[in-house]
């Protein structure tokens, strides 16, 4: 177990219940000396996505914290799910641990999904060497889990570093596998029911992180709270149930190496069909409670965040995004913010069940056909094109 005075740290923060909160700087707290940010992300998410293969590039993004949480032991990492990728917060102690289990990671998804995972550990000494800062807010989902935030900037510069080349971690031998126990990914898209499946990302425009910015995303985030449930992708009673072939394909390649996986498919099929029936049937099954399952699962999802930017996947009218989309085109024409979104018919679920038992399931969301990664890329194009019309009419300063 890593220092007691480092974990004590997250533990102790205090939670904020209403999401709005992510906008108000008194909830987060720099993170001590000596951590290290644990950053990963998949080289080519959107060619990847363009193939179709959205399950296991959520499913590569997801496995970077199942593998960090069992590889250090620790549930009480402060990490952000990114749909193409994830980071974390290491206490010191953890960091030479971290490196291996990252390492691990790579080889995994590059040897199981065939894509190339790209990893880094970045010192948070080094983001604020920068100017910039790591700071960590804890936001209560449920009762039984909260999602860390992070502002400061130094998560975004964390994710350049890493794209550039630095703090480059190098993949483990072959056949190194990380512990990916709870991993799973059983649930097929869940369909949009009040328009549209939207994805959007909002960053600070050239005026930087201030009070105009928070109150922009205070809007947006009260314009979405205006939908059902706050435009949450997944039903209170649960998604729809219905079974995923694929995704017990991906879950049996996460929990057992090859020529032992004729045992493992077929004993995850038979629980996935005998989760199915729980749900279709709307019964119990020895201890486990499907009703207080499906509760906890709907609540226990992270279909909103902040990442140095506001982060939603939500299930909106056609009306209610074009209301959204205006506001933050108000934000992009004072020089506020910068976006991207993308929307899609459906959303994904990928999750992290430590036992159908405990209520501390955690399933992270997003857009079922691209989601985050697209609206990445869209977000990308902006900043590109505010880049050029800033050198065609003068100097300005850079988002």
């Amino acid at each position: 177990m890593a220092q007691a005075a480092d974990i004590e740290f997250y533990e102790r923060l205090p939670l904020f219940e209403a999401f709005e909160g992510v906008a108000d700087e008194a909830n987060y707290r720099p993170l001590p000396e000596g951590w290290s940010l644990a950053v990963a992300d998949i080289v080519d998410s959107t060619g990847a996505i363009a193939q179709g293969r959205y399950k296991s590039v959520n499913m590569a993004g997801a496995s970077v914290i199942s593998a960090l949480m069992n590889g250090l032991d620790e549930r009480n990492l402060p990490f952000v799910f990114g749909g193409d990728g994830a980071l974390a917060a290491v206490p010191a102690a953890l960091a030479a641990k971290a490196r291996d289990v990252l390492a691990a990671a790579k080889t995994w998804v590059a040897e199981e999904l065939g894509l190339e995972l790209r990893a880094a550990l970045v010192p948070v000494a080094d983001v604020r060497a920068h100017g910039l800062d790591m700071r960590v807010a804890r936001f209560k989902a449920s009762e039984e889990v909260s999602y860390a935030m992070f502002s400061g900037g130094g998560a975004s510069w964390a994710e350049a570093e890493m794209k550039a080349g630095r703090y480059q971690i190098e993949a483990a031998p072959p056949g190194t596998r990380p512990d990916l126990t709870g991993l799973s990914c059983r649930w097929n898209p869940i369909v949009a029911r009040h328009g549209t499946i939207v994805s959007i990302i909002a960053v600070p425009g050239e005026r930087g992180n201030g009070p105009e910015f928070q109150k922009l995303i205070g809007d947006i985030v009260a314009l979405a709270e205006g939908e059902e449930r706050g435009g949450h992708p997944v039903p209170e009673e649960g998604p729809e149930p219905r079974l995923s072939i694929q995704g017990v394909t991906i879950e049996s390649r996460a929990v057992s190496p090859r020529g032992r996986r004729i045992l493992a498919w077929p004993f995850i099929a038979v629980q996935s069909f005998l989760l199915f029936l729980c749900f279709r049937l709307g019964i119990n099954f020895g201890p486990f409670d499907v009703k207080r399952y499906a509760h906890d699962l709907a609540n226990n999802s992270d279909f909103r965040k902040f990442d140095d930017g506001l982060k939603m996947t939500i299930d909106v009218s056609i009306d209610r995004l074009r209301r959204i989309e205006e506001r933050l085109k108000q934000g992009v024409a004072a020089g506020i913010s910068r976006y991207g979104l993308h929307r899609q018919d459906s959303a994904l679920m990928t999750c992290i069940v430590p036992s159908p038992m405990s209520r501390d399931h955690m399933h992270f969301i997003d857009g079922a056909a691209g989601g985050y990664a697209m609206a990445a890329r869209n977000l990308k194009a902006a900043l590109s094109g505010a880049g050029r019309e800033r050198a065609e009419t003068g100097p300005g300063i850079t988002p």
